[in-house]
Order: C-alpha cells, then sequence, then structure tokens
C-alpha cells in the first residue's frame, strides 16, 4: 500500500476527478458536506483527511458507483505514522519527506543533475565525503544519513522496481568529491547500475550544444500510478539550498518534460555514456 503523503495525494486526485466528472463546483460540495469551501479545495490537494462517513456522503452526492467507492475508501483509512520519521530517517529535513514518500510509490522518475552524483545513486564514501563539505548540514549524523540514503537507493533493486532514467552532466563525473578512489568507486557503481534494465543513464558531454541554459536546472520528474479511475499523478521537484518545490500544475510538468526531452536527445546514447564511465574511472586509477 502506498505511504500516506501519497494515500492523500491520490485521494485528492480522486475527488477532484469525480467531481469535474458529475459536473460539480466545490461550493456545491461544501454544502452537500455542510462545510466551507476550504476544507473540498484542502480535501483535493490532498492537504487533510476525511471521515469514512463523509466520503461516502460526498461520493453518493457525487453519484459515484458503489463499485468505485471501495478504492477511495481504502484511500481514505487512517493509519497512524508514528515514528515513521524517527531514528535514521529524521536526519531527511521536514521539507524533503514529500519527496522520499513520492519517490517510493513512482513507477517512473526521470532525475537531470548538473554537478554532483543523484542521491539515489551515491556510494557509502560519497555520501561521506559529501557530508563533510557540504554547506547544507541537516544532521550531524552521517550514520544516519547514509543509512537513510542507502533505504532510498533499495527501490532501484526492489521486486517490481520504478523505471528511472538519468541525464548527467560530464561535471557529475569529474567534480572531484573526497578522493581518487571514492571517485572511482562511485564511477563503477553508476557503470553498473547503468547496466540494469530499469535503470537508463546519459551522460550530457561538455562538447554538445544543449538548450541554453538548460544544464542549469536540476530537477525531477516522478510519476505515481493511480488504481482508481483518476489519471496518474506527476510532479516535478525542484530543489535548492535549503527548501524544495513540488510542482503539478500542468503547464509546469509540461515544461519541464519538454525540457527533458531536449537535454536527452542532446545526450549521448545509453552504450556511449557507459563508455564515458568507464574512461573516466580509468583515469582515477592513474
Amino acid at each position: 500500500m502506498a505511504t500516506p503523503t501519497v494515500r492523500r495525494l491520490q485521494l485528492g486526485n480522486e475527488l477532484r476527478h469525480v467531481r469535474l466528472k458529475a459536473g460539480r463546483e466545490q461550493a456545491e460540495a461544501a454544502e452537500a458536506l455542510d462545510c466551507g469551501i476550504g476544507k473540498i479545495s484542502r480535501l483535493e490537494l490532498g492537504q487533510g483527511g476525511i471521515s469514512k462517513g463523509d466520503l461516502k456522503l460526498l461520493l453518493e452526492f457525487y453519484e459515484v458507483d458503489p463499485d468505485e467507492m471501495q478504492w477511495m475508501f481504502e484511500l481514505a483509512r487512517t493509519r497512524s505514522s508514528r515514528g515513521r520519521w524517527g531514528d535514521y530517517r529524521a536526519v531527511f529535513p521536514e521539507w524533503f519527506r514529500m519527496y522520499v514518500d513520492l519517490e517510493s510509490d513512482a513507477e517512473e522518475i526521470r532525475q537531470v543533475q548538473g554537478e554532483i552524483v543523484p542521491g539515489i545513486l551515491q556510494t557509502e564514501g560519497y555520501i561521506r565525503a559529501m557530508d563533510k563539505a557540504s554547506a547544507r548540514r541537516e544532521s550531524e549524523d552521517i550514520d544516519g544519513n547514509v543509512a537513510a540514503r542507502q533505504e532510498r537507493q533499495a527501490i532501484l533493486t526492489r521486486d517490481g522496481p520504478p523505471n528511472v532514467s538519468f541525464v548527467l552532466s560530464e561535471s557529475c563525473l569529474r567534480r572531484k568529491i573526497g578522493t581518487a578512489e571514492v571517485m572511482r568507486e562511485q564511477l563503477e557503481h553508476l557503470a553498473e547500475m547503468a547496466l540494469r534494465q530499469n535503470v537508463n543513464l546519459q551522460v550530457l558531454p561538455f562538447d554538445v550544444e544543449a538548450p541554453p541554459g538548460g544544464t542549469s536546472y536540476d530537477f525531477t520528474m516522478l510519476r505515481i500510478p493511480s488504481n482508481g479511475i483518476a489519471a496518474p499523478l506527476e510532479f516535478v521537484y525542484v530543489e535548492c539550498l535549503d527548501d524544495a518545490r513540488y510542482l503539478d500544475a500542468k503547464d509546469a510538468v509540461s515544461a519541464y518534460a519538454r525540457l527533458w526531452d531536449q537535454l536527452q536527445a542532446a545526450s549521448l546514447s545509453p552504450k556511449e555514456s557507459l563508455k564515458v564511465l568507464r574512461s573516466v574511472r580509468n583515469q582515477y586509477s592513474e
């Protein structure tokens, strides 16, 4: 079952879909539920919970078929998440925790990185070297940082893993983090991961013409499936030093999708990218 965050988002997506299908406005739904319009808005944004009774009233107002209701009742079930962000997971800042939930439930992930290896592909040595030199110190618990990131990485090798694609600037391979041994191990790991069927890794070399400014934008696109009648959830995650943005508006998602297509087209093929990975790795062996 999906994480609590994703269940709320999926329920909101479903509620918005069935309301529009029924031709109802949020104000009408609020009147039917005898609540403020703000509650309906928050529900559809996945920002609040709803009792089974209120959900039943709302779905009956939308004239939803009883068989279709079951999926939404399951999404609305209250399950305690107490302690989810305890222990080593507490190293994740609050603004990043929604991303961790989305990532763990995604069926497709596409990521562009311009300077450093993506966290989900980092080796332990690389993580530790990053932590020692990072301007962002969410936690002094380096062991916890390693454990938390390795738990995230497990999605790549689990049963039924997501399809994951990366466009990495050549800078990610050549930006030295830690010792030569750390870099050699990291590049070997990238080469190994690039051979997995669910991983597509492409390098954007220095000497190709790329979209102007394209590589200056690090971003991640996530697609989370829905078992209901609404469309899958699609988010673009954009991170800065101390915060992050989660974009789901269609025009924003489409704009990043176009940029992704341009960057991927300008990148080397997976086969040529693997050759570059191995070549740079060999330079750290000298």
